[in-house]
């Protein structure tokens, strides 16, 4: 056999072997080529052929990859991969959210995580100043003393640790306590005493419910002369939270914040709780978490407070947060020293990102320098997408406050709005409680929505869509401050969500055509009956009430029923045509649209009263 022959035949036999390939994470053309063995202008041109224009560096998405390759002829398997998932891993017995301990070996016992939750003014916030005993107040920074973003912090007790993130009372920022209670191990339910179970007290403890996570309720306020600790606990039976000391399974600790009373105890049903969790977690992975809050700082850019979950976070590591990442330039923890890493259960500040995550984000650690650009690369271009596609449909309809006519003409109010705030958390909750104002008769749209203070762009892109610019702990530089004079867009800056709602129900009814009510203006009696020409007729009447007015709306009243409504079309006193008739005077009347009036009809009139609206 000859050396060509040869070839020949290892060539056929290669080319009879099945052609396998595993693809699992967004891959780049060139990329794509190496591993199916081609040529990168083949790949190239074969898409080019179906309508698409692609080059060597675009990154596809795994799903489009692998079409791509079973296009060429390759079948495509699942590769086994092992994913640390974290607190995402499974759940417990008991339907709660727990590590997946056969992926990790390394398991320790880590910090548990507290989240303090409740209603508006029960004194969260206060009662966490005093657990941490802080000479930097929380509350003393917060308009209203109410807390406007989430904040992680760390305590010690008996040479255990406990984290607690301080999730706002306000009643708008129902989302942003729904996710403290998913990242978190254990809830604080936070009462007054002298005020009881609230609106807010029931969603608090509907979102910790739905997490699976257990709760411990803190009495508040019982220095308070009218407090009423027991009354708040009969209450709380009737949601499904029976006290311990009355037999049920609800750890319940009565504490005066201001005081400084029942703290220790606080701390003990935490600890308590927190062994009985047996938290675990492997400090030896790469680190995965959540995102607590982020915010743009005009001295160190992008800034985000994360919890790590598990693993550990160093200085150097690429976090990969959707379509947000970068390389960790340094990690500042909750006392604001830095720190060269962050072990499980530990929030920390992450500086070195290239923009600004969203409030509630899982965030991961990539080691492979390449993996983690392929994969921050496909985050941009899906989230690029997703913006062209919003930015089009907005488009269509961009018009600020409009009277848009339908089909069926009817005639819808829409308002355009821009908000800007200081963190990404208190962002969401804002747009959420304006989204929250739409009606059927009033449509509030926001054009644009971002975190940090105003600028030029803003304050354009605001003069276009002829839209307001909300400002929550946001301010307008000198430059856009001008240019807003100048383009006549208001800018409203506020510090309490509350404030916002208010100005905005107003703004809009004031835009909004007033509310009517008919009211009766008066009444008469047909005591004889005129005929005119052929088919013509006027009625004879004596005014008995109010008085008759010509074009306003008549109602034809005839042994108690309505059998006619129109306009008043004519009205005379005696041979002159008259715009009204007082009470006691006689007068004539027709109607244009109507000829079958009788002897002792009762002829009723209404104007039409403008209302001033004071709701939505």
């Amino acid at each position: 056999m000859s050396a060509r022959q040869k070839r020949e035949e290892e060539l056929a036999a290669q080319q009879a072997l099945p052609k396998i390939v595993s693809i699992d994470e967004p891959i780049v053309v060139r990329d794509l080529a190496e591993k199916l063995k081609l040529r990168e202008t083949e790949i190239i041109k074969h898409l080019f052929m179906k309508g698409m224009m692609v080059t060597v560096n675009q990154t596809l998405d795994v799903d489009f990859a692998k079409g791509v390759a079973k296009e060429f002829g390759f079948e495509v398997i699942e590769t086994a991969t092992v994913k640390h998932e974290g607190e995402y891993g499974q759940l417990d017995q008991e339907g709660r959210k727990k590590l997946d301990e056969t992926k990790f070996s390394n398991l320790q016992g880590r910090s548990s995580v507290v989240s303090i939750m409740g209603h508006v003014d029960h004194g969260k916030t206060t009662l966490l100043d005093s657990i941490r005993e802080s000479r930097h107040k929380v509350v003393d920074s917060e308009a209203g003393g109410i807390t406007q973003s989430i904040g992680a912090y760390t305590v010690d007790k008996d040479e255990h640790r406990i984290v607690f993130l301080d999730t706002p009372g306000h009643e708008a920022f129902t989302s942003m306590r729904m996710r403290g209670a998913q990242a978190t191990d254990i809830a604080i339910l936070v009462v007054a005493a002298d005020d009881g179970v609230m609106p807010q007290t029931i969603e608090a403890v509907n979102h910790a419910k739905a997490a699976k996570i257990p709760i411990i309720v803190a009495v508040n306020k019982i220095d308070k002369a009218d407090a009423d600790p027991d009354r708040v606990l009969v209450q709380l039976a009737d949601y499904g939270l029976s006290a311990e000391k009355w037999g049920g399974d609800t750890l319940t600790v009565e504490v005066s914040a201001l005081q400084k009373l029942g703290l220790d105890e606080l701390l003990d049903s935490i600890l308590l709780v927190s062994e009985l969790l047996e938290l675990k977690a492997d400090a030896t992975v790469p680190a995965e978490g959540v995102i607590i809050e982020a915010q743009l700082d005009k001295r160190m850019g992008p800034v985000a407070t994360a919890l790590v979950q598990n693993g550990t976070l160093r200085v150097g590591d690429n976090v990969l947060i959707g379509s947000v990442g970068g390389r960790v330039r340094a990690l500042i923890d909750d006392h604001g020293a830095r720190i060269q890493e962050a072990g499980p259960a530990t929030p920390v500040e992450i500086l070195g990102l290239d923009g600004v995550p969203n409030a509630g984000d899982s965030f991961r650690v990539v080691r492979n320098d390449k993996e983690f650009k392929q994969q921050l690369t496909a985050g941009k271009q899906k989230e690029r997408d997703q913006r062209i596609g919003v930015s089009r449909a907005m488009a269509a309809g961009f018009s600020g406050k409009s009277e848009i006519e339908s089909d069926n003409a009817v005639k819808e109010n829409q308002f355009n709005l821009l908000v800007k705030a200081d963190t990404q958390g208190s962002l969401e909750a804002v747009v959420d409680v304006l989204q929250r104002m739409t009606s059927d008769e009033v449509k509030i749209n926001i054009v644009h929505s971002a975190t940090g203070d105003i600028s030029e762009a803003d304050v354009m892109l605001a003069s276009t869509a002829n839209a307001l610019i909300i400002a929550f702990n946001s301010k307008a530089d000198a430059n856009a401050q001008k240019l807003a004079e100048q383009e006549g867009v208001s800018v409203k800056r506020y510090e309490v969500i509350y404030h916002i709602t208010e100005d905005i129900e107003k703004w809009v009814l004031g835009q909004l055509a007033p509310e009517t009510e008919e009211v009766q203006a008066g009444t008469a009696e047909v005591r004889q009956i005129f005929k005119v020409g052929k088919s013509g007729i006027i009625a004879g009447c004596m005014v008995t009430s109010g008085k008759m007015l010509r074009n306003a709306k008549a109602i034809v009243m005839r042994n108690g029923k309505e059998i006619f409504s129109g306009p008043l079309n004519n009205l005379k006193r005696f041979k002159d045509d008259v715009k009204e008739v007082a009470t006691g005077y006689e007068c004539g009347i027709s109607f244009d649209r109507f000829h079958d009036l009788q002897e002792g009809d009762i002829i009723e009139v209404y104007t039409v009263k403008a209302l001033e609206r004071t709701s939505l």
